[in-house]
């Protein structure tokens, strides 16, 4: 038998957020027990998984319906927010490997009775995309260059690649009612794993809005993305719609599915150039399961 406890990550004002299975000790199980937990809950899963060696604290390892991700950073969260508050952390630094390579947790109780949680991600890489490849998003959200601020559709990436998509405000993005296959098919011809459309909320505050739809993941929108919320804070640094600094920037996402949440980024400098960020947001506790598999 296997416990899976599902909580909401990201979530806004106590709600919202992305649900998301998490199993503790996922020593027992095979990817076929894995990929079935995904399935059978219908969103993202983590799975956490002794260290083979001294390097690291734990393996982390995350499904989605269809197949495995190389990284997810709400279940990554999740599970460490889990693990706190289940008192198995031997420090407040953990250090998780991952398919996409090395994460760093840092979990904090002294400022709440909840625990808070960052994970860090690596800078990230923003590159704009050919006119053909723009033409080819934008025909696929059903829009036009008039909907767009005067900035470039861009793919950026710390752990997975998003194309970021710059929409004049926050009615037309949740206006958005792409098709699922055409998505799908979109990111394949421009190498992304989600197209991600975001508005400016306020600069000065640095908040945005943003929602996610992803390549492949057996769902057609998520209610919260961190790895695409971390590499959005980068597009928004080479954009010049945030100042070169590591102050807070704000991030909701899932209002068109009536789940608003928040995602909270940092970015990280040493000497005025960017060398990652961390990721963080609020966590509850929603029911917990335990499954034959």
């Amino acid at each position: 038998m296997t416990e899976i406890e599902l909580v909401n990550v990201f979530t806004h004002m106590g709600r919202g957020g992305n649900p998301c299975p998490i199993v503790v000790d996922a020593s027992s199980l095979t990817a076929e027990g894995m990929q079935s937990v995904a399935r059978q809950f219908g969103h993202e899963s983590g799975f956490v998984l002794p260290a083979p060696g001294h390097d690291s604290d734990y393996v982390f390892r995350f499904w989605v319906p269809r197949h495995e991700m190389e990284m997810c950073g709400h279940a990554t969260i999740g599970a460490l927010w889990l693990l706190a508050t289940k008192g198995l952390l031997s420090g407040e630094q953990v250090r998780i490997e991952t398919r996409s390579g090395a994460v760093t947790g840092y979990v904090d109780r002294e400022n709440s009775r909840e625990p808070s949680v960052e994970i860090s991600q690596p800078v990230g890489k923003v590159v704009d995309l050919t006119r053909a490849e723009e033409e080819d998003v934008l025909s696929v959200l059903k829009l036009s260059r008039r909907d767009l601020l005067d900035l470039p559709v861009q793919n950026a990436v710390t752990s997975r690649v998003k194309t970021l998509i710059p929409m004049k405000g926050e009615r037309e993005l949740n206006a958005l009612v792409p098709d699922p296959a055409q998505i799908e098919a979109c990111c394949g011809r421009i190498g992304s794993t989600g197209l991600y459309p975001y508005a400016v909320v306020h600069q000065g505050e640095r908040r945005f809005e943003a929602r996610q739809f992803p390549k492949s993941s057996g769902y057609p929108e998520d209610a919260a993305t961190g790895i695409a919320a971390a590499a959005l804070a980068f597009g928004l640094l080479k954009n010049a719609l945030v100042e070169r600094n590591s102050e807070r920037i704000t991030i909701t996402q899932g209002r068109a599915m009536g789940a608003l949440s928040e995602i909270r980024v940092r970015l990280g400098f040493a000497d005025s150039r960017p060398v990652g960020c961390l990721l963080g947001g609020s966590v509850a506790r929603a029911e917990s399961h335990v499954l034959q598999l």
